[in-house]
């Protein structure tokens, strides 16, 4: 735990193209509402970016723009430490410390690094193959409490809590008795897990060819109704229970998506609408949208035109980040023998 008595948490956002909606409910509005019951370190995962190839100089537009983003959101550098991963070195120490306490068969078992080898996962990075110990290394480096997490990240923390635990065991005698903490999820709401407007099977994502599956945050306010309206759902009316949405994915994701934006419960808005037509709906939808993204672009629109403010929170960030990491990885060397 850290210092000031307020519980550690540790997250990151990759640096790897346009954020969009899915970003902002999944991950950064609950970022903004931790901030001030927590001790949060917000980081932009600049090193996991690269276990595909990226074009440098995109990654490095695509770096500022997740810390504009950040900012526009409303996390707030005088209360949590927003920098980057590769500006504090010691991430990469711990994770070849990782990499030495991790076993195959734990990294066998991660479902999604089967998912995005496929079938060519002889010919992918073998960054990509060790990730999940770079991730853990992210986390208890600081020794984070509570990690966000959604569906897809729930099994690399159950590997980091399993590193941990082991390099606990295996040098308890050496003073790592209890030395990280086991962290916990912190488990979003299913709302927050956005779908693609195309394909409510789909998570929202950058690497989709067709930017109308997405919302981005900069996206214009007639292009987000476009998208809204073009947004695809079934030849039936809203529902009236929960229920019957199970096989009904896409109206699922747009109910979800108005429920994490206004904070009312899915069954509320289904009391609103059920038996109507989705064109009263979309448009309520597109407003709600439009009223809460069109303040974060024009604050991401001012912060991008002052670069050295962006730069001044990221240094400022990496000092206090490498302030934290420097105690505890002296701390770690120690105890394995290597300092």
């Amino acid at each position: 735990m850290s210092s000031n008595n307020k519980k550690r948490v540790f997250s990151g956002v990759q640096p790897t193209g346009s954020l969009h909606l899915g970003n902002y409910l999944g991950a950064i509005k609950n970022f903004v509402n931790l901030q001030n019951d927590f001790d949060c370190l917000y980081c932009i995962v600049d090193l996991h970016a690269i276990t595909v190839w990226q074009n440098p100089v995109n990654l490095r537009a695509n770096i500022l723009d997740v810390a504009s983003a950040y900012l526009a959101c409303g996390i707030d550098p005088k209360k949590s430490i927003i920098f980057v991963q590769s500006s504090v070195p010691h991430h990469v120490e711990l994770s070849w410390i990782f990499n030495c306490i991790s076993r195959i068969g734990w990294l066998n078992r991660m479902t999604q690094f089967k998912e995005k080898a496929g079938k060519n996962k002889e010919k992918v990075s073998a960054g990509l193959y060790i990730y999940p110990n770079l991730m853990a290394a992210d986390i208890l480096l600081y020794l984070a409490d509570l990690v966000p997490v959604g569906d897809d990240q729930k099994q690399h923390l159950e590997l980091t809590r399993d590193i941990a635990q082991k390099f606990n065991n295996d040098y308890s005698e050496f003073g790592g008795k209890d030395f990280f903490p086991i962290p916990e999820p912190l488990i979003l709401d299913e709302s927050s897990r956005v779908m693609s407007l195309r394909d409510g099977t789909k998570k929202m994502s950058k690497s989709e060819t067709s930017s109308m599956t997405r919302i981005e945050l900069k996206d214009e306010n007639d292009l987000i109704i476009k998208k809204i309206s073009k947004a695809k759902t079934d030849a039936f009316p809203i529902p009236e229970s929960i229920d019957e949405l199970g096989n009904r994915p896409e109206v699922k994701n747009l109910l979800n998506i108005f429920s994490s934006l206004s904070e009312v419960p899915v069954l509320n808005i289904l009391n609103n609408y059920a038996g109507k037509q989705f064109s009263d709906f979309k448009k309520d939808l597109s407003d709600l949208l439009i009223a809460r993204l069109e303040p974060i672009r024009n604050e991401l629109i001012r912060i991008e035109g002052d670069n050295g403010y962006l730069r001044d929170v990221l240094e400022d960030g990496a000092i206090r980040a490498n302030e934290k990491s420097e105690r505890n990885i002296k701390e770690i060397r120690k105890i394995i023998g290597l300092g």
